[in-house]
């Protein structure tokens, strides 16, 4: 099967698959073994402390892979200057930069200049083509199946990847629900033209600072296991479901607003529980797609199994 897509050659990877920003998460690691398996890792910027942190960890790609990685700048509501990690990125020469969670203007006009290829995460047809209008290479929908943060329409998969199609003329990465073969070629009959997936890159060995017991509650639990939280705050972003995602929602029905929660919802409550498994204590995000998720395999035994039951289908096709 040819895996030729408009993403595989502006990325200049063999397989349309992007491994997403993961918070806290995504370091060298995975990143390098995503990039050597023929898809697009991607290293986190914004949960690391200083620019040299990113600096160091960008290098230590480069040691671990010759192929194209990505860096995710996760510019949120209440996130931290970003300016220096993006000087960072470009003083290292990272070929992709991938923007979530805000405007992502203001980044843009740093890259001015540079052959840095820009990706940025939508929720919707209008994001999509604002992204577009400020210069975007290619635009990542996802869903509302996903993990983490949503768009606030609740659109899910299904219905956003064809609108975001239509809509806009540079190459759609399809995101949301997706975590094998069956939703790679269901992206790319939507007209995307390759998939990022987070939740299912989480379970795989090569996610070395995923405690056991995350990697353990996306194994054991199902499509009914998550629930979304931070709508209150405009934000709404999907978690695995625990007691402390039900402190998280009964704050949010109290009114408590962004002071009442920020000590709930913080990235220590989020490492708390990503990192040492203390899940009555912290949260973790997790999409839908949890439910298909039966095994922990290294990366390169996923996205080769991947390949493997999309060319399947195709035969069926056939």
């Amino acid at each position: 099967m040819n895996w030729t897509t408009r993403v595989t050659e502006l990325l200049n990877i063999k397989y349309p698959i992007i491994q997403g920003g993961l918070a806290h998460l995504a370091y060298a690691e995975l990143a390098a073994a995503v990039s050597n398996a023929g898809g697009l890792g991607q290293i986190t910027a914004m949960s690391l402390d200083h620019p040299e942190e990113l600096r160091e960890e960008i290098r230590k790609v480069k040691k671990l892979t010759d192929k194209p990685f990505g860096v995710n700048f996760a510019i949120g509501q209440h996130g931290r200057p970003f300016g220096g990690f993006v000087e960072a990125a470009i003083e290292e020469k990272v070929p992709v930069v991938s923007i979530t969670g805000g405007n992502p203007a203001p980044l843009f006009k740093q890259l001015e200049g540079t052959s840095i290829i820009k990706l940025v995460l939508v929720a919707s047809k209008r994001q999509a083509m604002k992204a577009e209008q400020l210069g975007a290479d290619a635009v990542m929908a996802v869903g509302h199946e996903g993990g983490g943060h949503l768009g606030k329409d609740d659109i899910g998969t299904f219905v956003l990847i064809p609108g975001v199609v239509d809509a806009v003329s540079i190459p759609v990465i399809a995101s949301g629900g997706i975590g094998d073969g069956r939703g790679l070629m269901a992206a790319l009959s939507f007209g995307a033209e390759g998939v990022e997936m987070g939740t299912r890159f989480i379970a795989t060995k090569e996610c070395v600072h995923a405690s056991d017991e995350y990697k353990r509650a996306l194994l054991e639990g199902s499509e009914n296991d998550t629930v979304v939280i931070k709508r209150s705050l405009g934000a709404p972003a999907r978690a695995i479901s625990n007691s402390w995602t039900e402190k998280i929602l009964q704050a949010e029905q109290a009114g408590s607003g962004y002071e009442g929660l920020k000590t709930l919802i913080s990235g220590d409550a989020n490492k708390r529980y990503i990192y040492n498994g203390t899940k009555e204590e912290g949260f973790g995000w997790a999409g839908q797609v949890m439910g298909l998720i039966n095994d922990i395999p290294t990366v390169d035994f996923l996205i080769q199994r991947m390949v493997s039951e999309a060319e399947q289908i195709r035969r069926k096709w056939n």
